[in-house]
Formats: C-alpha cells, structure tokens, sequence
C-alpha cells in the first residue's frame, strides 16, 4: 500500500513535534509528581495543565507562556475565591466572576494566555471548586509548580534549536529559489501559465516566513535557557541575522513575479540576460541555505550574490516597459537582500549594485 503526499506530510509534522510532545507529557506527570507528593496537594490538576501551556506543542514565547500562566492561574482563582465566597455560585455570579477575571487579566497584560486563563480558572472556582480555606493558595502554588517545572524541562531536555532552525529555514530557502527560477523559466519561454502558477506558489510563502520566526524565537529561548545548548548561539545568531532580509528577499520575488506577469501580458520585451541572472540568484540562496545548515559564515553565498551584482554593473542594459523596468529594479533589491543575508551591511550591499538611472 502506497502512502500519499497528504499522509507523509502529516507523518512528518507528528515526528518533527514528537519531542515536544514527549517533553510536555513527561513533564506534566513530574508536576503532578511534585504537587500531589511533595506538597500534598489533594487534586493538583492545574500543576500538569501549567506545564502543557508552559511547553505546548506550538513554538515560541514559552517563557512568556509560562509567566501568564502563573499570573492568569493566580487572578483567576483570587477573583473566583473572593466573589463566590460573597455573592455564591450561579448562572449571573458565574458572568460576573469570568468578566472581572478577564478584565483584571487585560489591564495586566495583553497577552492572550493570561485572559483565557483567568477566564478559565474563574469558572472552575464558581462552578467545581467552591472556595475553601488555603484553597486558592494551594492552586496557585499548584500553578507556580507546573511553570517551574515546565522551564527546567526545557533547560535540562531541551530540543535541539539548530535543527529546528534548520528544518523551517530550508523550507523557506527552498520556496525563494524555486520563485527565482520559475520567474526564470517564465521570462525565459514567455510562458504566462508558468509564471501565474510560480506567484500563486509565492503567494503562499508567508506560512513558511512565520514558522521559522517562530523556530527562531523557541530557538533563542532554548540557547538561553539551556546549558546543554549554549555553544549553539553563534550558528542560531546567522539564522536569526538572516532571516529579516531572506523575508525581504520573498516579498520582493512576489512583487517581481507580479510585474513578470503583467510584462508577458503585455508583451513587453525583456533583457536577454535576465534568467540568466534569476538562475545565479537561485544558486544564491541554495548556497545561502547549505552555508548556514553547515554553520559556516556564508561566504560562497556572499561571493555568488557579488558576482550577480558585478554582472548587473557591467550590462548597462535598459528596459523598455513599465513591468520590465519594475522586474529589473526588484532583481537590484533581491540581490542587495540577499548581500545582506550574507551577512553584508545595507550600505555596502546597495554600493554593489550600480546607481539607478532615470
């Protein structure tokens, strides 16, 4: 039996999140553990619960997570405790209780897990949790507990936050230089179904764009947080250098890819060399992609993207329609984006490329 594309991918997502999912499972029961054992908690359910939120099955911002988690667990429970011990627990008590909750939770922070969990919290105090003695105290330290251990399992197992970088940066590196050469290909045939079916694709680059920045942040979260992970720092910091301008590098082939459209409607005629250069390009970022997979300063990359910027000082060649004039001054950006990747500073990467005439 042959397993389709749509399997594999959903195959490979559950083994790309298996050690989170290891790492939050394991860590949840270790709180329960710590909560019920230690501290003699009766039913320390939001220990586990803290820990999920704490680490999850999402990448980033665990550590802010946690500290809304805490926060939210805390407002909730205090709120809830202190109201229905006054007005009692009901349909209108229950409204009120959630409102204040979520409301003290907002004016506090604007992160989305703090108001939820507040919210949450509040309910269970008005409806399964009556308030009772040390009750909310025990919650809240409950709460404490499963972002504590949330955090020292993530220091002390932490995933491996280059090959997290790694995974979601190719994804990204490769969808740039498939737009480069289908716009080569495009403007090499004029073919407008090709060049219409590579926008569509780079259209749908975004995804991709946003996973790495979230890679990138669990990614640094990691490194710091973690002994085992600190020697990563320096390989994580070219990613993290590159990824603003490989972002800037997609947006600019999407509106190249636009204008290379528009041009072959058109008709417009276009410079011979031009997919000779979106090739090179490709080769750019293909570099650019096995030089920071390496852990290597990118310096073939960076020799590549000069050697395009060289070629393109050294045509001199004009184009004739609005598109084309546009796909030729986004193919200077795209270069200078990609300089600048490399690890080039603006003003060097912009000198490289020959001074625009009107």
């Amino acid at each position: 039996m042959t397993v389709g594309p749509t399997v594999r991918r959903r195959l490979r997502r559950l083994a790309a999140r298996t050690p989170s999912i290891l790492q939050c499972s394991v860590a949840a029961a270790v709180a329960w553990i710590v909560a019920k054992d230690l501290l003699g908690h009766p039913a320390p359910f939001f220990a586990p619960v803290a820990v999920v939120v704490c680490i999850g099955v999402s990448m980033g911002r665990r550590v802010r997570r946690m500290l809304e988690m805490v926060v939210g667990v805390s407002l909730g429970v205090g709120v809830g405790d202190l109201l229905v011990a006054w007005i009692g627990s009901g349909p209108w008590q229950i409204a009120l209780v959630v409102a204040l909750a979520m409301a003290c939770a907002v004016l506090l922070d604007s992160g989305p897990v703090i108001a939820l969990q507040a919210g949450s919290s509040a309910v269970l105090v008005a409806t399964l949790l009556p308030p009772s003695g040390s009750g909310g105290t025990a919650r809240m330290l409950d709460a404490l507990v499963g972002g504590v251990v949330g955090i020292a399992a993530v220091g002390l197992f932490p995933i491996d936050p280059l090959a997290l970088a790694h995974r979601h940066g190719r994804v990204v590196l490769n969808e740039l230089a498939e737009a480069l050469e289908g716009a080569a290909e495009a403007i090499a045939a004029a073919d407008l179904p090709l060049a219409a079916d590579s926008l569509e694709k780079a259209r749908g680059s975004h995804r991709a764009v946003e996973q790495l920045a979230s890679a990138l942040q669990t990614g640094r979260e990691i490194a710091l947080l973690s002994p085992l992970r600190w020697r990563s720092r320096s390989r994580l910091a070219r990613y993290q250098a590159a990824a603003a301008p490989i972002d800037l590098a997609l947006r600019n082939t999407r509106v190249m890819l636009r204008r290379t459209l528009a041009a072959l409607r058109d008709r417009e005629p276009m410079p011979g060399a031009l997919p000779e250069r979106l090739h090179s390009l490709a080769e750019v970022v293909r570099l650019l992609r096995d030089e920071l997979a390496e852990g290597v300063e990118p310096v073939r990359a960076r020799r590549a993207a000069l050697a395009v910027a060289d070629g393109v000082r050294a045509s001199g060649e004009e184009a004739a329609g609005f598109s084309t004039r546009v796909v030729t001054a986004q193919l200077r950006s795209i270069t200078v984006d990609l300089l600048m990747a490399t690890g080039t500073d603006r003003e060097t990467a912009t000198a490289a490329m020959p001074p625009v005439t009107a």
